[in-house]
């Protein structure tokens, strides 16, 4: 009977396995409620009346809005554009709240307010750990920003007045500023620079700036009237009205003249001199007009080169007036043609730096046969010895046909050597008042441009066609008069001294010159 009994299987006993995953009951001691007592001694309820995970976020703001353009600041110097209530309005409100890093940021959203109360509500809700270790919170809150008014740079430039919309800015790639003096006269004369807001003194040039893009425009035509330029133009966006859409730019006209100045040595490209005439390629440049005036001092034959052609195949010049040679002429037989004030000549010159060392001599043609005699002294280009770094002039020596042709001295213009440096003369040029800005000249600087200024009256004084283009003004600067009047017998005498050595030098006739009624007062017209 045993045997067929049914015996239940063991069962162990754990007496604490009943209570493993329950925990004491408490109750909350704020509200009563029981509790795990493992959670804390607060119920959720009391957590979420009593904790306040928001603490340490600003509940206000303060957002800057350009009322031209509707921008806001976003940081120091960037303005950004944002929609009411867009999605990039709110981001810049959410960026602008101190302490939002220390919570999770769950919804934001924009509460409606009046256009004209200048508020915008934002309502943030957030989550964070809070009243107990794993108890994680939700809450919301509102923060009001205060929109204030206040002008971007850009538009602050807009409203400003004599705050310049156009800049012409002329350059010349040369060393000197030989061009931009006589540019200067041709702008005074014409009274180009009347609508200018500034003009401004550059490494390579000047700078001039305008009110008005129309302006410029006008200015840029003029100088394309009076010099060959290639003109580049470009625009810059300054601001733009949201309620009209109205744009408004900054315009730069980058000016550039060619790299060619009066009594310059050029070498032609062989193909561009068949081109315009089939002229020699070893020229001087007697006249900078609209465009560049060639001169062949062998034949007096001239070209024109304007500034399309000089673009497509663009050169420089061999040798510049800074590199100029004085020479004494010791004889003169005129044999050619002549053309207008030019004349053929062949002439048999010396280095004035070989007088008395050596008997050098060259015989050479020149196209100054009216103008010199036997013991003059004329300054030119020395050929012979000298190295000259251009392509040009070698494929000149290498060519069958001009290679021969190249001679040993290109004369240039005659020279007056006992002609005092800064003589009183009687008359004057106007000069255009500058922005020197950051360029101040050093002293090197100074007298470098005073010997330019110095060399450019000097052929004033000796071109008379140069004379008709510029306008010339009397110097009545009565300090002077009454100094010279004030003279005693020797100083006199020296003065005389002085005035006969300058006796053959080229002078300016009186009939030439204009009264300056700018500078007339009561007292001069009494």
């Amino acid at each position: 009977m045993a045997s067929s009994m049914d015996l239940d299987a063991p069962v162990s006993y754990n007496p604490s396995a009943g209570t493993a995953g329950t925990g004491a009951t408490v109750l909350c001691y704020n509200c009563g409620a029981p509790i795990d007592g493992r959670a804390g001694a607060l119920c959720l309820d009391c957590i979420k009346l009593t904790v306040d995970i928001s603490q340490g976020i600003q509940r206000d703001g303060v957002l800057n809005l350009c009322r031209d353009c509707d921008r806001y600041l976003l940081r120091e110097s960037t303005w950004v554009v944002a929609a009411p209530e867009s999605r990039e309005l709110l981001a810049l409100c959410l960026k602008r709240l101190r302490g939002l890093h220390k919570v999770r940021i769950v919804d934001a959203s924009f509460i409606w307010t009046e256009p004209h109360s200048r508020r915008i509500k934002v309502k943030i809700t957030i989550q964070g750990e809070g009243g107990g270790e794993g108890v994680l919170l939700q809450q919301s809150f509102e923060v009001v920003f205060t929109v204030a008014y206040q002008q971007c740079p850009e538009c602050m430039k807009s409203f400003t007045h004599h705050v310049w919309r156009a800049c012409v800015q002329v350059r010349q790639k040369v060393l000197h500023k030989r061009t931009f003096l006589y540019l200067e006269q041709l702008i005074l004369k014409h009274g180009a620079h009347r609508e200018t807001l500034n003009i401004k003194e550059a490494k390579d040039g000047i700078d001039f700036f305008f009110a008005q893009r129309n302006q410029a425009e006008k200015f840029v035509d003029f100088l394309n009237s009076v010099v060959p330029i290639r003109v580049k133009k470009s625009q810059e966006l300054i601001s733009q009205d949201s309620h009209t859409a109205v744009k408004s730019y900054k315009f730069t006209f980058s000016v550039e003249l060619i790299p060619i100045c009066k009594d310059d040595l050029v070498v032609l490209p062989i193909k561009l001199a068949k081109q315009i005439g089939n002229i020699s390629p070893l020229v001087l440049c007697h006249r900078i007009g609209t465009s560049v005036n060639l001169l062949d001092p062998n034949t007096l034959q001239t070209a024109d080169v304007s500034a399309p052609v000089y673009w497509r195949a663009p050169f420089v010049s061999l040798a510049d007036a800074k590199e100029l040679v004085e020479f004494i002429v010791l004889d003169i037989e005129p044999i050619g043609p002549s053309k207008g004030k030019w004349l053929v000549a062949q002439v048999t010159v010396a280095r004035e730096s070989d007088l008395g060392l050596n008997d050098k001599t060259y015989s050479v043609r020149t196209h100054l046969g009216n103008f010199l005699r036997a013991g003059d002294s004329v300054m030119g280009f020395m050929l012979t010895g000298t190295n000259f770094n251009s392509e040009l002039f070698d494929d000149l020596e290498a060519s069958n046909t001009y290679g021969s042709r190249i001679p040993d001295v290109v004369l240039v213009k005659k020279h007056w050597p006992r002609r005092r440096k800064h003589r009183n003369r009687n008359w004057r040029l106007k000069r255009m008042a500058r922005d020197e800005g950051e360029l101040l000249p050093k002293k090197a600087d100074q007298e470098r441009m005073d010997d330019e200024y110095e060399l450019f009256l000097r052929d004033v004084e000796e071109d008379e066609e140069l004379r008709a283009a510029l306008a010339l003004y009397k110097n009545t600067n009565k300090k002077k008069q009454r100094s010279a009047a004030a003279m005693d017998v020797d100083e006199m005498s020296v003065a005389e001294t002085e005035a006969t050595e300058d006796d053959e030098a080229p002078k300016v006739d009186m009939n030439e010159l204009l009264e300056d009624f700018d500078e007339l007062t009561v007292q001069d017209q009494e």
